[in-house]
């Protein structure tokens, strides 16, 4: 599996696109830096539009007000590790979704 299709880059193509990142590149993004605060530096309107667009392209979705969210959205790594986690439980016919 090439660099441009894995799921960490899939999530960093989609942050930049859905949030209209202009001054940002997916591949400048770091993997295990903060999207919040001191890293890319998101705030929780970028946090709710990433949700939104993590469930529409991957089928997976988080719970409102779990204590987990500011866990699974603290880095691509940790996005792309819940991802896995979801679509695994999920079963064979979400992760072709």
């Amino acid at each position: 599996m090439s660099q441009t299709d894995t799921l960490e880059a899939q999530l960093k193509r989609l942050i930049v696109d859905t949030l209209a990142l202009e001054d940002v590149s997916p591949e400048s993004i770091d993997t295990d830096a903060p999207l919040f605060g001191e890293g890319l530096g998101l705030d929780s309107i970028d946090a709710l539009e990433i949700a939104l667009a993590v469930h529409s392209k991957f089928g997976v979705r988080t719970v409102a007000n779990d204590e987990k969210n500011r866990e699974y959205y603290h880095s691509i790594k940790s996005l792309a590790e819940f991802v896995r986690v979801k679509q695994a439980e999920a079963g064979p016919a979400a992760a072709g979704a």
